[in-house]
């Protein structure tokens, strides 16, 4: 599998160095020269989810990896359920929030892992990525304890809800954490200036493990199959799949299934009231506005990094952006949305509540759609209990961590700050 920089073109590197690099020259990001083509889909969507899920790797990395280790990479990572869930009439939620920090984060975490833990072999590397929320715990589980590799997650103080923030910032060990006094896109900022910097970048051997990182992306085009495929046991129609956006590596990774050749009506790109994407949809000006703090808080993004291999994706196919729907969601029209979901049965926290709602305004009567629940609803108990005005009960994976200190430094928005802290932790 080659890669180029779509930055600089002229930058190809294979899947390996690509997963090993994060980002290319000038904070560019990898794109692959061809997108695979699948033959015979139906046969495919037939399939169980694991044994499918290695075909459609398979398809991306068996030449260079060999299709054995696909395989072995595969059963490894995905060892989980994610059920399709009908949440009323014609929607229907795929459950993501199944795995073990109950987030859909650790579908790609834990496949970059097992490549990284592969690959490497005995190389040191470290980790630095940002999160604005289930991004940091799912990195943290998949890595922890593998030798030779140190993570080091930044995230926004005080914008993350206690629970996400117990569930990566407790374990210590080769998990190093970050709390900056500032948002998301600055922790992000930080991220990139690091791999800007050459005394960081090659001196700490620094990786990402964010959805800039091919790897992540590439996993999640897996759940993508399973969506479609339990949908068509049940219909015969195609879906609309909205995907609830922030850094917009999820709804890449579906734009890549349907490049394949997954049968998708149409995406809808949902977002908070961060809703840099919906407006350049509607105007065709990206023009990004100051984060905004939401009870989605993993959406609270407003210079998303993923973006422009959306644009790549749209590109290579031909396609138009206008086949892609951007919808901005209110906080009041949110809290609207996990209320009618509950009265329909259906219990959802607000990040999978603004997709559903972005399917029901967008989807004609004849339609059926798909939304992506991202994160367990306990995750966010506070906000799904103040709305419901019930009382959630905590699932182990969280009851686990309530107990248990916070580990994380304290730093400002200062990147000097940051370098110094990544020196003394970091150097060997």
């Amino acid at each position: 599998m080659q890669l180029y920089n779509l930055k600089h073109p002229s930058q190809v590197v294979s899947f390996t160095e690509a997963v090993k690099l994060g980002l290319g020259k000038d904070r560019g990001l990898f794109f692959p020269k061809q997108i695979p083509q699948l033959q015979d889909i139906d046969s495919l969507l037939a399939l169980p989810f694991v044994e499918r899920s290695k075909k459609v790797l398979g398809a991306w990395l068996a030449s260079e990896l060999g299709q054995d280790t696909v395989d072995r990479l595969v059963e490894r990572a995905f060892n989980f359920e994610l059920p399709l869930v009908k949440a009323d009439e014609n929607l229907y939620s795929l459950e993501l929030f199944h795995g073990p920090t109950l987030a859909f984060k650790d579908f790609g975490a834990r496949f970059m892992a097992q490549c990284l833990n592969e690959l490497a072999q005995s190389e040191k590397i470290n980790i630095l990525t940002a999160t604005s929320g289930d991004t940091g715990a799912a990195v943290a589980d998949a890595f922890y304890g593998l030798d030779n590799i140190n993570v080091v997650v930044l995230y926004p103080k005080g914008k993350i809800s206690v629970l996400q923030e117990k569930m990566f910032t407790t374990l210590g060990d080769n998990i190093h954490t970050v709390a900056v006094q500032s948002d998301f896109d600055a922790c992000q900022a930080l991220v990139k200036r690091s791999f800007e910097d050459l005394d960081i970048r090659d001196g700490l051997h620094l990786n990402s493990a964010n959805s800039i990182n091919i790897s992540r992306l590439l996993a999640q085009i897996c759940y993508y199959f399973e969506a479609v495929a339990q949908f068509k046991q049940q219909n015969d129609s195609d879906p609309v799949i909205a995907v609830p956006s922030g850094n917009f590596g999820n709804l890449t990774a579906g734009l890549f299934a349907k490049a394949m050749g997954l049968p998708v009506k149409r995406f809808v790109a949902a977002t908070n009231s961060n809703d840099t994407v919906p407006r350049y949809l509607g105007n065709g000006e990206w023009l990004p506005e100051p984060t905004v703090a939401t009870m989605s808080n993993a959406m609270d993004v407003s210079e998303p990094s993923n973006w422009p291999r959306v644009e790549a994706i749209v590109a290579a196919m031909n396609w138009s952006l206008d086949e892609i729907i951007g919808l901005g969601v209110s906080e009041a029209d949110t809290r609207d949305s996990v209320t009618a979901l509950n009265s329909a049965g259906y219990l959802s926290e607000p990040h999978a509540a603004i997709a559903a709602l972005a399917l029901k305004q967008t989807m004609s009567a004849d339609e059926k759609g798909i939304f992506l629940a991202t994160a367990h609803p306990a995750k966010f108990n506070e906000v799904v209990e103040e709305i419901l005005q019930i009382e959630l009960a905590l699932p182990d994976e969280l009851a686990r961590v309530v107990p248990k200190a916070i580990l994380s430094v304290e730093l400002n928005d200062d990147f000097e700050q940051l370098k110094t802290h990544l020196f003394k932790i970091l150097a060997v």
